[in-house]
């Protein structure tokens, strides 16, 4: 094929729709299109824009000038009420967490009763004589706490969690970066449509048990697999709240995501278990759920401003463009699929472009690693720590909730109150708006990383070292103080790369912790199963060594550090006359 060819004839088709266009407008249209194109920051609509400039414009550095901006900058001359901003996200996010923790017991006691209805069933189909109490749905039912039922439990949970955790893995990067190029507000749409979908098959199965099999509910973990589960719901807030405040204030704000997950996680079940008794039916909090999740898309689509502006999603669409222009088609599905490359989005991590550099790519993959560490010890080691509590010290629910409640309290104390005060006191009252170029991680958060990580691992060895509760209930306090470590570290992952990459890095870091959800809770138990007979502490000790490993590698972090200037698509297409395969580079992906 000839590349100089074919370049020529799409930019002869551009300049013919571009002037089929100008036909149509008046006076102002030939004004701006005679200055070199409609400005980027103007307030017309990006669509009337072409769609590819022609080799001869020179608005080029224009858009990599305004593309290097933070994206806040677009919306300074709007009103408060359609300027986007974290804080229209979080009081909806705090209901959908509250939703997320109210139906995590329920959920699994429904599965336990439908589960153990179905074994019974089967039973009495061989054992005609057989004769068993009504199963109520969602309550304890003494004869469903049998080996047999348990077994099955497990089984149909690892099922759904393999289903959800395997394709958020595939679908949450594709998410991130469709974020970067059609806005925030779609893909936060149809994250939560796969929670809302999940609700309404629960329901169902809870309501007509004789009608569909308890195997329906896989269904739902499916859908919300499909959608990227709750790991793309963060990444995504995440997005929101990057695109819309200062770079010196992101840990704050991701650190209050973070306190409303975990206040959902701990007052959710309370919540839950308050109007279960007093409207005596399970199902009632799925459909709270379900309202929930209504409530957020509505907010969504009618009130929450989008963060990224159409002249933003526009650049990025026309840097897709060049990208796949530059692969160049397959001949077939079957090609495609076979070229298929899961492991493809961590790419972000280790730019190669001419804008980046071995300091960038050290950061950016020992952040990440620190990252899923931290993570994948969230998601596996909390089952361990409960079976253990109750293996050595006897604890009952009650002790066991009030230690989730202590460690959840702790964590969003943390998280809400003494992580923005620090953070106010460190850099002053408000984040510096007009004053705030990417700049990489600097010395403070790498503080706040290393002193997180470091109360992690001294309540990992508290819990190692503990032989009576007490203790082990202030290992847990003092190891919940590490929680201002996570949103730190994704904070500090946003401000190594350019504004118009940001959904594509969390949506990287969303595949990583897919990844941890799939892995670490499966190791944890196993090794904990392996040596429970002889020292049930291993485990323990195993996680402290993980983060003294992570604190150790946090120290090779340099600050100070970030991905250089944007590759601007034209610049991008003129190297593809040269050499079609250093466009990737050039774009720095």
């Amino acid at each position: 094929m000839d590349h100089n060819g074919g370049f020529a004839a799409q930019d002869s088709i551009d300049t013919a729709q571009r002037r089929k266009q100008d036909s149509k407008k008046q006076g102002e249209d030939t004004m701006l299109i005679a200055e070199g194109g409609v400005d980027n920051h103007s307030t017309r609509e990006v669509e009337e824009t072409p769609l590819l400039r022609a080799p001869g414009d020179e608005d080029d550095s224009e858009d990599a000038e305004f593309s290097r901006k933070p994206s806040y900058y677009d919306w300074d001359h709007l009103p408060w009420w359609k300027r986007p901003s974290p804080y229209w996200l979080l009081g909806p996010f705090v209901l959908s967490a509250l939703a997320f923790g109210g139906i995590m017991v329920p959920k699994i006691n429904l599965i336990m009763s439908l589960i153990c209805r179905e074994y019974y069933a089967d039973k009495s189909l061989h054992d005609p004589g057989l004769i068993f109490a009504p199963i109520d749905l969602g309550k304890l039912n003494p004869m469903c706490r049998t080996p047999e039922v348990q077994k099955r439990v497990a089984e149909f949970t690892m099922q759904g969690g393999l289903i959800s955790g395997i394709l958020a893995a595939i679908i949450a990067p594709k998410l991130g970066a469709l974020s970067d190029r059609y806005g925030r507000k779609p893909i936060m749409c149809i994250t939560n449509f796969g929670m809302f979908t999940g609700e309404i098959i629960t329901i169902i199965a809870a309501t007509y048990p004789e009608t569909f099999h308890v195997n329906w509910m896989l269904l739902g973990y499916f859908f919300d697999g499909l959608c990227g589960s709750f790991i793309a719901s963060m990444a995504m807030s995440h997005s929101y709240a990057t695109d819309s405040s200062p770079p010196d204030r992101r840990n704050v704000v991701f650190g209050y995501f973070h306190g409303a997950l975990f206040t959902g996680i701990a007052i959710g079940p309370a919540l839950a278990g308050y109007i279960i008794q007093a409207t005596g039916s399970v199902i009632t909090m799925f459909y709270i759920a379900l309202a929930c999740h209504i409530f957020f898309i509505l907010f969504l689509v009618l009130v929450i401003p989008e963060s990224l502006s159409k002249s933003r999603q526009h650049l990025a669409r026309e840097k897709y463009a060049v990208m796949i222009e530059a692969r160049g088609p397959t001949s077939d599905w079957i090609q495609q699929i076979w070229a298929f490359n899961l492991f493809e989005p961590l790419k972000i991590l280790f730019p190669t472009g001419v804008n980046s550099s071995p300091a960038i790519r050290r950061n950016l993959m020992l952040l990440a690693s620190v990252d899923m560490i931290i993570f994948g010890v969230a998601m596996g080691a909390m089952t361990v720590v409960i079976i253990y509590s109750n293996f050595v010290f006897a604890w009952s629910t009650f002790e066991q909730s009030i230690f989730m409640s202590v460690i959840n309290s702790c964590r969003v104390l943390c998280l809400l109150i003494i992580l923005p005060g620090v953070t106010r006191l460190y850099r002053g009252k408000g984040g510096n708006r007009r004053a705030q170029p990417q700049t990489g991680t600097d010395t403070f958060e790498l503080t706040i990383i290393r002193i997180g990580i470091m109360f992690d691992m001294l309540g990992f060895l508290g819990y190692t070292l503990s032989r009576q509760s007490g203790w082990f209930m202030a290992s847990g306090a003092i190891a919940s103080i590490g929680g201002m470590a996570s949103p730190t570290l994704q904070a500090a992952l946003t401000k190594h790369v350019p504004p118009s990459q940001v959904g594509q890095l969390l949506g990287a870091m969303g595949l990583l912790h897919a990844f941890a959800r799939i892995i670490a809770p499966t190791v944890f138990n196993a090794i904990y199963i392996a040596t429970v007979g002889s020292f049930p502490q291993t485990c323990f000790v195993i996680l402290t060594v993980m983060f003294g490993l992570a604190w150790t590698v946090s120290w090779f972090v340099k600050p100070g550090v970030t991905l250089g200037d944007e590759t601007t698509p034209r610049e991008a297409r003129n190297t593809y006359r040269d050499d079609p395969d250093a466009v990737e580079e050039q774009l720095g992906i």
